[in-house]
């Protein structure tokens, strides 16, 4: 019992550090609650729990005044409920209507801080809690103890997950049917180096989606047929790898897809040596046939 609640305890931190205020309370929030109404976790646990998560603004709840005389205990109602909440028979607002009851008896003690009420009560962020939902939902995936099954559930939330990160964090570039996201130089993925052997090594790491209505594929068959490359203002240099699958990627209406370019040493195939001058400005290049643009990149 006591490793069940430092686990849960462990997740609630995990999210807390990573989520803003909600309008609702969080999908995964529900674990808890079914544990107390069956008896895994204690209800001082349950408590305890609660009033982090409302301390922390990641459950909103109206602002409720502690009555003059506090209850002794927490009424079978609200457990019903939290259990109920639980399986999805009540609402949210009803599950929360208990907790209201927990504060106003003074079960459970909030922050009255100003500051701290203003960050709570604030406007819900719907992109946070998409995040939040897409991870609570990969963390259910866990739980399948069949291996393809799990790896099937898994795939699609993180890809989303990637595809939420870009958008929410990275550059944008929109090309015709097709939106580049990119972190730029010095993020993961997105290296430049130059070795002791003098070869400067540049790593491309980037995400597009498909936001037309109809496929749509990107190119890249050879160093000396490919859509990508690294233009110095004279000279371009072509790739020394990426991972293009037969040459292109085929993105369906809504997909996206992370792919990778590494510019170095001269592969051949009508490859060329990158090479790195500090007195140049660099651009990655990108010329398809549905649209073209230069991305500067920072080298220094």
């Amino acid at each position: 019992m006591m490793k069940i609640a430092i686990t849960t305890l462990a997740a609630i931190l995990l999210v807390a550090l990573t989520t803003s205020a909600y309008a609702e309370v969080p999908d995964w929030v529900k674990n808890n609650a079914g544990w107390w109404a069956d008896g895994i976790i204690t209800e001082s646990e349950f408590l305890s729990g609660i009033a982090f998560l409302i301390n922390d603004g990641i459950i909103i709840v109206p602002p409720t005044s502690v009555a003059s005389q506090t209850g002794e205990g927490v009424p079978d109602w609200v457990k019903n409920n939290a259990g109920w909440w639980a399986d999805g028979i009540i609402t949210d607002g009803e599950f929360v209507n208990g907790i209201q009851h927990l504060i106003k008896t003074g079960l459970i003690s909030v922050s009255t801080n100003t500051e701290s009420s203003q960050m709570k009560y604030e406007e819900p962020k719907t992109a946070d809690s998409q995040l939040t939902t897409l991870q609570a939902d990969l963390e259910k995936c866990s739980e399948i103890k069949v291996g393809y099954k799990r790896l099937d559930c898994e795939k699609p939330l993180k890809k989303a997950i990637t595809l939420y990160q870009y958008k929410t964090h990275a550059q944008k570039f929109e090309i015709g049917p097709i939106t580049y996201y990119w972190f730029g130089v010095g993020s993961e993925g997105n290296e430049f180096e130059i070795r002791p052997s003098g070869q400067a090594i540049l790593s491309i790491r980037m995400l597009a989606e498909n936001t037309s209505s109809e496929i749509t594929a990107m190119h890249c068959t050879s160093p000396s047929i490919c859509s990508y490359d690294v233009w110095d203002g004279t000279k371009a240099f072509k790739y020394s790898g990426m991972d293009f699958t037969s040459g292109e990627i085929v993105l369906n209406p809504g997909d996206s897809r992370e792919f990778n370019i590494v510019f170095g040493p001269n592969i051949g195939y009508g490859g060329t040596k990158f090479e790195f001058d500090s007195s140049k400005t660099y651009y990655f290049r990108i010329n398809e046939n549905f649209g073209s643009t230069n991305i500067l990149l920072e080298l220094e």
